[in-house]
């Protein structure tokens, strides 16, 4: 019987030190794309899905996300009192967009750490892990894509982005087994931050594994006892790679769409940019603005 993605995990623990001092008080993943939060894309790309259940793992200083995602009455209230019915059933959207469950991550930073934290509450279900600060503009979400994969094959999927193989070695590169069309390959492994010559590529193209995958039980029977890196961190594709080395099999989905990582201030500036330019209620004077500007 085939199985479905119910189930995800959002990261959400980092300290977003690149945006100090705003972050101080407010988690990176609450920084404004206009008029929603990061996260809020995060989060609407897992339920378009098909999620329901979105598992957060985050820290003691993410008590905002919590609070952006429940109800407050008062306000729903006042709004409706004022004639502003539409904000009111938007907050009120939000609210009820899938059950969240927040947990505080524990252990060492890493990819891993937020899916063993959260692995008592899966179930033997696979999963979707999303990152809180990184998100698609496409007009198929994200989640969508992955899962339609996974739907296919039953088998575990990462996202994949293809990238100038110069600019690869700050993220897992994966090894191409055979393509099998509609931006769909067979993987036999991740190699993380690789050099310029340990770069895998395919037709003179690096695939980069970030913003998400979808994970197995049997991936995550190999993250218990992972060791760490130099750097402390428990990564993720070092389990996914044990499952492949024992004989799994593995697929990754080239994202169609606009990938936005809003961990520094140079792709947050981009993304708010781009989100913009999107958004029938403003770009046509947006870009006017931008025009006049530059000229």
């Amino acid at each position: 019987m085939a199985q479905r993605v119910t189930k995800a995990i959002i990261a959400a623990a980092g300290l977003g030190t690149r945006f100090l001092p705003m972050t101080k008080a407010m988690p990176k993943e609450m920084l404004p794309i206009i008029d929603k939060p990061i996260i809020q894309y995060v989060v609407e790309e897992a339920v378009a899905g098909g999620v329901t259940d979105i598992i957060i793992v985050g820290s003691s200083n993410k008590r905002a996300i919590e609070d952006h995602f429940d109800h407050q009455y008062e306000l729903e209230n006042k709004l409706r009192a004022d004639g502003k019915g539409a904000i009111a059933d938007e907050l009120n959207r939000v609210a009820e967009l899938a059950n969240f469950i927040y947990l505080r991550q524990k252990g060492s930073y890493g990819t891993a750490t937020p899916i063993l934290n959260a692995s008592h509450l899966l179930h033997e279900e696979p999963f979707l892990v999303l990152f809180g600060d990184d998100f698609f503009n496409a007009p198929t979400p994200r989640s969508v894509q992955l899962i339609e994969a996974f739907d296919r094959y039953q088998q575990p999927v990462v996202s994949l982005v293809p990238m100038d193989p110069h600019k690869a070695s700050s993220y897992g590169v994966v090894v191409i087994k055979r393509d099998l069309g509609d931006g769909v390959f067979e993987l036999s492994g991740i190699v993380e931050k690789p050099s310029l010559d340990e770069t895998p590529v395919h037709d003179g193209v690096a695939y980069v594994s970030v913003a998400g995958y979808v994970l197995t039980p049997e991936v995550l029977g190999y993250m218990d006892g992972l060791a760490p890196h130099r750097n402390g961190e428990l990564v993720a594709a070092d389990a996914i790679n044990k499952y492949v080395k024992a004989g799994g099999v593995l697929y990754g989905r080239v994202i169609e769409g606009q990938w936005h990582d809003a961990g520094n201030k140079q792709k947050y500036l981009e993304a708010i940019v781009d989100v913009a330019l999107a958004d029938p209620e403003i770009s046509a004077d947006f870009e006017q603005y931008l025009r006049a500007k530059l000229s």
